[in-house]
Formats: C-alpha cells, sequence, structure tokens
C-alpha cells in the first residue's frame, strides 16, 4: 500500500478559469513538484506523455458557467480526476472568490465535488497571503493589484472587486457569500485556532461540518494548514477541496517540510528575444493601468471594435464551429502582422478599462439580443486566440500575454494548446510557460495568462528588451 501511495499523483487540480489555473501550476511548480496544466482533463495514456509528473491541473471555465451548465461539466470532470486517483483533488478558484448563486457557483461546485469524491469534510481556503488576500475571522480583504503595493480592502469595499462586470463583490463574510450557493454546513477555522493549533498541534475536530473555511493571514501560517488538510488523506483516499492557489501553497510548504518533496527548483528570469503580443480582454482597472504603460513604453495599440462586433454577432456565431470568428480576426491579424514586421509589439484590447465606451455600448447590445455576460468572454476569448493563432502562423513571435481570466479559457482552445508548463517566473500568480499545442503554430512558443488584478504597472514590459 505504502508504494501505492508513493506512486499516486500528489495532486490534480481543477482551475474555474485560466488564469487562476496558471496560478496554480506556478506554486506547485515553485514548490519542486513537476506540474503540467491540461486544457481538458486527462487520460492515463496522455499522462504517458509527459514523463515524471507529480501534479497536474485542468483549466476550465466553470467561473462564467450557470449551475446546470457546471453540473454538465464538472461531473465528467471530477470524474475523469477521480480515475488518476491523486492524494488531493482541488477545486481552485480565484482568490477573491468571484461567484454568485448564478455564476459560476463555487457552492455548486463542492456539492459535485462531494458526491464524485465522497469527502466528509470539504477543507476551504479563500484567502492567499503571497498574493495580497488575507482571511480574518471569515472575511476576505485583497489588496489592489495582485504583485503590487496596492491599498488593502474589505472585499465588498474593493474597488475593483464590487464592480466586476460578472460577479461584482458584496460580501466579504465568506460563510455569508457560500451561503447563498450551498446548504452545506460551514465551520470556521479562526486565525485564533490556527495560532493555537502551531502552539500546541491539537487535533480539531470538524465533524459537526461539512465545510470547514480556514482563515490566513500571513504566508508563514499555510504549513499548518497543509498539514491539516494532508491528514485528511491516505489509503487510498481523495481529499477534495476548495479555494485559491494557497491550497497548493499549504501542501507545497508541508510536503516540503516534512520531506516528501526535494529541494525546490531554482528559476531564472527569461529575457524576450522576439516580438510579444499582448491581447487582453479584460476590463479591470490594474490592466488599464498595465495597458497605459505599456502603450508609453514600446508597445503599439489595436484596438477591437467591439461594438461592431456585438452588433454582428448571432448566437450561433458563438460556436467556435463557425467561420464568423475567423473572418472577424482578419483585419486585427494584417495589422499586428504588419506592427511585428516593422519591429513593434503589439496590443491588442478590448477594453481600457471599465469606463471605456465600449464596454456599456456592447453591454447594451448583448442585453437586447438576449446574451448574458459570460457571452462577452467567449466572444472576447475566442476572437483574441484566433487573432493570436493566425499571427503566430505568419509571424517569428516569441512571447504571447493573454490578460483576463473569463476570456483566456476560451483563447487557449481558440489558439489549439493541449497544456503548458512553467518555465520560469514573471509576476506572482501569471508565470511564463511553454505551450505544448499538437498542429498548432502556438506549439512551443513562451505563453503568460494574466488575470485582471495581477501585476504591477509595468507587468506587460518585465523582460522585455
Amino acid at each position: 500500500m505504502e508504494g501505492q501511495e508513493n506512486n499516486r499523483l500528489l495532486i490534480a487540480f481543477y482551475g474555474d478559469d485560466f488564469t487562476g489555473s496558471t496560478d496554480a501550476l506556478e506554486f506547485l511548480s515553485r514548490a519542486g513538484i513537476k506540474t503540467v496544466l491540461f486544457i481538458e482533463a486527462p487520460s492515463m495514456e496522455q499522462l504517458a506523455h509527459y514523463p515524471g509528473l507529480q501534479a497536474i491541473g485542468v483549466a476550465g471555465k466553470s467561473r462564467t458557467l450557470s449551475p446546470d451548465e457546471m453540473e454538465e461539466t464538472l461531473k465528467p470532470a471530477f470524474t475523469a480526476l477521480q480515475k488518476l486517483n491523486p492524494r488531493h483533488v482541488h477545486y481552485k478558484v480565484c482568490s477573491t472568490f468571484d461567484s454568485s448563486p448564478t455564476i459560476g457557483n463555487i457552492g455548486k461546485a463542492i456539492d459535485i465535488g462531494v458526491s464524485v469524491f465522497k469527502t466528509e469534510v470539504v477543507p476551504l481556503l479563500a484567502a492567499a497571503p503571497h498574493l495580497g488576500r488575507y482571511g480574518l475571522f471569515g472575511n476576505l480583504f485583497a489588496r489592489m493589484g495582485i504583485g503590487s503595493e496596492g491599498e488593502i480592502y474589505r472585499l465588498d469595499r474593493h474597488p475593483s472587486m464590487r464592480s466586476h462586470p460578472i460577479t461584482p463583490a458584496d460580501e466579504s463574510d465568506i460563510r455569508l457569500h457560500l451561503g447563498k450557493q450551498t446548504t452545506k454546513s460551514i465551520g470556521l477555522f479562526n486565525i485564533l485556532d490556527l495560532h493555537k493549533y502551531q502552539e500546541q498541534a491539537f487535533s480539531p475536530d470538524f465533524s459537526g461540518y461539512e465545510i470547514v473555511l480556514f482563515d490566513a493571514l500571513v504566508p508563514e501560517e499555510l504549513k499548518s494548514i497543509g498539514q491539516l488538510i494532508d491528514a485528511q488523506a491516505g489509503n487510498g483516499h481523495i481529499v477534495f477541496s476548495a479555494g485559491s492557489s494557497a491550497i497548493e501553497m499549504a501542501l507545497g510548504n508541508y510536503w516540503q517540510e516534512s520531506g516528501i518533496l526535494e529541494e525546490q527548483t531554482e528559476w531564472k528570469n527569461r529575457k524576450a528575444d522576439g516580438p510579444v503580443l499582448v491581447a487582453s480582454g479584460s476590463c479591470s482597472a490594474v490592466t488599464a493601468g498595465q495597458i497605459s504603460y505599456a502603450l508609453n513604453h514600446g508597445f503599439t495599440e489595436i484596438a477591437i471594435d467591439t461594438v461592431m462586433l456585438a452588433s454582428q454577432v448571432t448566437g450561433a456565431d458563438l460556436s467556435m464551429e463557425t467561420g464568423f470568428i475567423k473572418t472577424a480576426a482578419e483585419k486585427y491579424v494584417l495589422k499586428a502582422v504588419g506592427l511585428i514586421a516593422g519591429g513593434k509589439h503589439p496590443l491588442i484590447h478590448t477594453s481600457l478599462g471599465n469606463d471605456d465606451v465600449r464596454v456599456a455600448e456592447t453591454d447594451k447590445i448583448f442585453r437586447e439580443k438576449g446574451f448574458g455576460k459570460s457571452a462577452t468572454a467567449q466572444l472576447y476569448g475566442q476572437l483574441l486566440g484566433q487573432i493570436v493563432r493566425m499571427t503566430a502562423e505568419q509571424t517569428s513571435l516569441q512571447r504571447i500575454i493573454i490578460a483576463g481570466g473569463d476570456t483566456s479559457s476560451y483563447a487557449a482552445r481558440a489558439m489549439g494548446i493541449e497544456a503548458v508548463e512553467m518555465i520560469a517566473p514573471l509576476s506572482p500568480g501569471a508565470p511564463l510557460c511553454r505551450a505544448y499545442a499538437p498542429e498548432s503554430p502556438v506549439d512551443q512558443l513562451e505563453l503568460v495568462f494574466k488575470g485582471g488584478q495581477v501585476g504591477k504597472e509595468d507587468f506587460f514590459n518585465i523582460n522585455l528588451i
């Protein structure tokens, strides 16, 4: 039995969007755990093509799905992960807990996970101190911008998150927020409980709850949380958990301390020695600041006419099987190819922040057509992915940066990506990766997926020659 335990994957995670998935990929990789992130749950045959794996991820798109769509998507994905028999399965969500009862319902995901993995008590960790997200007595606080020195706000008063275009934050107490999404009982292992555990190493009793939320204020506290979570595993049992990439950091820190892992990998920065293309479907204030900085420091913009796009699109066009997306992409590809030929770095964007006139006008058109907010992510993601793919086919493009958590998963699929693997750090939560994309011009290129809240002002210019 011990040999079987040693041969198991340590963890498999399912990310509710692509940028959040690369965040988890980074922290596992930094812990010295060989990890590959897939677009779809892999089979055992697929895993054989990636020797030495200790962990895998699946980059999903459930953050933009309805509960019924989540049932259709997550049930088979979780069942596929169960067949791989990892020690842990983690439903990875954004560190700002983006969700609502109707869109990206985390409670629904937990309900599905429990039905598949039969975990009696689901560990829940929303806080991610390493990303500027802090949990205190059940409430979540977030710094303005990951990897930045921005102000810290209670989640429901956070300038960006309270005005999120799809899931605006109106409650900072995670128990109350999640309580609108599931009927499962939710307990709290608060910061004082955690400190007591660190001092006395007692065995907490979670049996009265179906979900237990952990507070965390500083990164050093995560190892103890990892120990508590890992204690539920073993003897072939799979522990199902939910929360931010702090789950990966907590387990990684504990596994390092307990000697399960070898020494951490030393990572070196990689300079971009060729053309860089940025494709942004984000409308966050953080990304808007980064776009402004980049346009003043070497990038040239290509603005997507989203109003024209929205006026022309039909429901059928949102399927990648139609030619509408490719046709719509062609004129932007022509501009990007021309800029690269002239030695410039293109920056393609769908907005310059939430107050961009395109955002309100496009939303109005979509409402009139009966499209939900998730249609925006689908349309923009597919368009940006197609632009990148076609541009890569015609140029010597070396590095691609996709901005926007809700659009990235659609963009990745449009680019033909099967999996990505971290090759260097860039900014916390957004590592530099290598793309594995069989039969696509994107194959083996450098790739970064950036969430709306990630990075300092100069993010797009990091390691740019």
